[in-house]
């Protein structure tokens, strides 16, 4: 046993230190330059994102998925322990320049979010309660390879249905043990049953709740945030400071800070917002929307919330603490820590119900993207009953097992699958550029709801099934 986690812990040093770094800041680049910056000319439209983004023609007494659903199902997926503990560890380990490659990683890695959502419109199919599609789909449907959306089914379902939730589980029931008390057992109990109930009312639970929780957890967090900020405003000009000094000053540059500092904020960055990496596209498929464009700018806009704004709250809540970060090595200690600096003792509370919030819904959203993958492989209910129950099991597992191997085993085959993914995406990375040219062109005529028909693809109409 030791020897497999030696192997496995060597893989993921080769996979996530050279291979995928690379691969990702690559594509991120290569799609940013294609699209024209996206990432910017999108900012203008986020006052009306979420307005009349949802199709007008409905077929009647079928529920769809709306375009906000969607996106709160990817930030709850998105935003879990890794925007409280990751970015702590980022701080410990590559000092305060490494949240500057955090933002840069995030700005980059959007418009790889967006080209992997607009796809995942683009090849959806049609479900009994919703849209489905996502990766596996459009490695079937638009690459015609079949046996590559199946390897990147199975990656994912072990990699988010069943190991990421054993983690955020005993993230959630530690947390509780050290604020309040409660017996990892007991709490796991109440997880679980949690989960049971909502998983098995399938997408439209799972939609219902998370457009609930993502907008009272991340608003909260961000409050609390503010409210640091504005007891320490004059320490402010100081954390910019601190921040951009250590991201390229020299005298980090001779003791080798730089170099750690880039690669911790490279590599936390790509953890927390998961641009590229083929997971969001499973719920960006199942939005109702009139033009695959709308929904892959919605999936960028949720890069950015991840990282750019809930991930800053923390840093800024660590660096304006003045604790001393070198060598902390137990990311969420050293938030627990820097909170309770600001608020009191009343820092371990809010922390545990911050993380509840973060991590329970990120098990809903690892569930889902595991549920659209299950319904590419086997459209046999006793399939998906099967997987339900194991999820529940595994969150059950989580709540009182020590997973340190479960998580180095679930990075390696996130690593593989993010490199499915990225070939995919940069194979058919040209029909997101020419559906992008036509949500201009009709901007650009003043229309200002953009809608898309397959007419318009002629060359692959019949691979396109919903519009």
């Amino acid at each position: 046993m030791e020897f497999f986690t030696q192997i496995v812990d060597w893989a993921n040093g080769i996979l996530w230190t050279y291979v995928l770094v690379a691969m990702l800041i690559g594509c991120a680049i290569w799609f940013t330059i294609r699209c024209k910056f996206v990432q910017l000319t999108m900012l203008r439209d986020i006052p009306v994102m979420f307005r009349n983004c949802t199709h007008e023609e409905r077929e009647e007494g079928v529920e769809r998925i709306s375009s906000f659903q969607a996106f709160a199902i990817s930030i709850a997926s998105r935003v879990g322990t890794g925007n409280l503990a990751g970015v702590a560890v980022a701080i410990a380990m590559g000092g305060p320049g490494a949240v500057f490659w955090m933002w840069l990683i995030a700005f980059l890695g959007a418009s790889s979010a967006f080209v992997e959502s607009t796809l995942a419109q683009l090849y959806k199919i049609r479900g009994e309660k919703s849209f489905i599609g996502g990766p596996a789909y459009y490695m079937s449907i638009g690459l015609k390879k079949p046996w590559m959306g199946a390897l990147f089914s199975v990656l994912l379902i072990f990699t988010f249905g069943f190991a990421f939730n054993s983690v955020q589980s005993n993230t959630i029931c530690q947390a509780f043990e050290e604020a309040f008390a409660i017996s990892p057992s007991y709490m796991g109990t109440v997880l679980t049953l949690l989960t049971a109930v909502i998983i098995f009312g399938g997408i439209q639970s799972i939609a219902r709740v998370s457009s609930i929780i993502v907008p009272i957890m991340a608003l909260g967090y961000i409050a609390l945030a503010l409210v640091i900020i504005l007891m320490n405003i004059s320490e402010l000009p100081g954390v910019f400071s601190l921040i951009f000094t250590h991201a390229f000053g020299w005298e980090q540059g001779l003791a080798g800070g730089v170099g750690a500092a880039i690669q911790q904020g490279i590599r936390r960055g790509l953890y927390s917002n998961e641009a590229g990496m083929g997971s969001a596209p499973n719920v960006a498929a199942t939005a109702d929307v009139s033009h695959p464009v709308k929904q892959g700018k919605v999936q960028a806009i949720s890069v950015f919330s991840d990282t750019l704004i809930i991930c800053s709250c923390t840093a800024f809540i660590i660096l304006i603490s003045g604790l001393d970060t070198a060598g902390e090595a137990n990311g969420i200690r050293l938030t627990q820590a820097a909170i309770s600096q600001h608020i009191g003792s009343w820092g371990n509370i809010a922390v545990a119900v911050a993380i509840f919030l973060f991590a329970f819904s990120s098990v809903l959203g690892n569930y889902y993207y595991g549920e659209a993958n299950i319904q590419y492989l086997s459209k046999k209910p006793w399939v998906l009953l099967v997987y339900r129950v194991i999820v529940i099991a595994m969150v059950l597992f989580g709540s009182v097992a020590s997973l340190s191997t479960v998580w180095n085993l679930a990075d390696l085959f996130m690593g593989l699958m993010t490199i499915c993914n990225l070939i995919a995406i940069v194979l058919l990375g040209k029909y997101a550029f020419r559906l992008l040219e036509d949500y201009r062109e009709q901007k650009r005529q003043g229309i200002t709801d953009p809608t898309f028909s397959k007419e318009k693809m002629p060359d692959i109409a019949d691979d396109l099934q919903c519009w």
